[in-house]
């Protein structure tokens, strides 16, 4: 009899405990805009790409890759956390043509989740 009495009661304990229990926010870091901003064609080129995320990054595990239309590398090989903004990348570049230029980017949030991406933009003649 008493087990039968608490077959109702289960559930709503099981219901009450989910929602004592706080809730873990599983965040990722997605590029909010770049500048030189996505498929964007610029008249003069940048001296550095700046990235925005959505989430603050730990920026010693991001890596950065800019490379010109014929696969080499243009950027300087380290890319740095703005200090003022932790949802910001900067990337120093090589001095540019013109041309097209592909940005491949790995970040990854302070609470160690990774997202990637790839985006282009043109450097005008």
């Amino acid at each position: 009899m008493q087990n039968q009495m608490l077959r109702p009661i289960l559930p709503m304990l099981a219901v009450a405990l989910s929602l004592t229990i706080p809730s873990v926010a599983f965040a990722h870091a997605f590029l909010r805009s770049a500048e030189p901003a996505v498929g964007a064609t610029v008249k003069t080129a940048p001296q550095n790409l700046t990235l925005n995320f959505t989430e603050r990054l730990e920026a010693e595990f991001c890596r950065v890759e800019v490379t010109d239309a014929q696969g080499a590398r243009v950027d300087q090989g380290r890319v740095q956390g703005d200090p003022s903004d932790g949802k910001r990348l900067i990337v120093p570049l090589k001095p540019l043509k013109p041309g097209v230029y592909t940005v491949i980017w790995h970040a990854v949030s302070v609470d160690t989740h990774k997202t990637e991406g790839r985006f282009r933009f043109t450097v005008a003649q």
